[in-house]
């Protein structure tokens, strides 16, 4: 009988976003928009996950051959304030314990282009995360993307549904990759090294 501990286990990488093109460049989504860069890393293409209503990748981030870690990344295709059940259900399925799941999500509170990596605290009123969070607690690694508040009196829900700015848009690329580069640093060299190294 197979036994999966921490060692065998692949992390799970989450980039919470909302499905369908309207939404690709919302602010809501730079999650799905690092996903989908490490999924272009490792040589994988998103998938449908069997009965989870989510689509995944799976793949090696690290070393070549078989040092490197074995990681399933995941978009959930259940709209933000659903996200949890998806993660929680393939948690399930590739026995993955909370402190190897890790929340790529956009922060209000921090300006954009900023990076912040931790582990565990509250959802800060974000909608993914309290659903991740009331369906697996709260102990999972997250890697915050600055976006900044909203201008003005724009409301926050018109704000994160928004568009980056052209402004914005020629830093995203950056921003977005440099995301992806603290994931990878996570999952092979622990939370510590990862703050380090990208935390600002």
């Amino acid at each position: 009988m197979d036994v999966t501990t921490p060692a065998t286990a692949p992390w799970l990488i989450v980039g919470l976003g909302n499905p369908g093109p309207e939404y690709a460049m919302n602010r809501h989504n730079v999650g799905f928009m690092v996903a989908d860069l490490l999924a272009e890393r490792i040589g994988g293409r998103f998938k449908r996950a069997g009965k989870a209503q989510a689509q995944v990748v799976e793949g090696r981030i690290g070393p070549v051959g078989p040092a490197g870690r074995r990681v399933v990344l995941v978009k959930p295709m259940s709209y933000m304030n659903l996200s949890g059940g998806p993660a929680n259900a393939l948690r399930d399925f590739y026995k993955v314990p909370t402190a190897q799941i890790v929340a790529v999500h956009d922060e209000l509170d921090i300006d954009y282009g900023t990076l912040r990596l931790k582990l565990g605290g509250g959802d800060n009123g974000h909608n993914g995360l309290k659903s991740m969070t009331k369906a697996m607690g709260p102990d999972y690694h997250r890697v915050r993307c600055g976006i900044g508040r909203p201008p003005g009196r724009m409301q926050v829900a018109d704000f994160v549904l928004k568009d980056f700015s052209s402004a914005e848009r020629k830093e995203l690329d950056w921003f977005v990759d440099r995301a992806a580069d603290a994931v990878e640093c996570l999952v092979t060299e622990g939370l510590e090294r990862a703050q380090g190294s990208y935390n600002s």
